[in-house]
């Protein structure tokens, strides 16, 4: 198998590395930071907020 020119390389890691930075990891974010408030709020549901009990 031939090898790859250093600029077909390098051009899909620049490709590789924005698709990454710009794409996946942005939505990755947003999911985890989502899914952790989706989370306190199940949990404040069920349990009530956080606090002294009132009275």
């Amino acid at each position: 198998m031939p090898q790859a020119p250093r600029s077909k390389v390098r051009r899909r890691e620049l490709v590789a590395f924005l698709a990454l930075a710009f794409g996946i990891w942005p939505i990755v974010a947003v999911g985890v930071v989502g899914g952790y408030g989706f989370l306190v709020w199940m949990f404040q549901i069920v349990y009530g907020p956080p606090g002294p009990p009132g009275g």
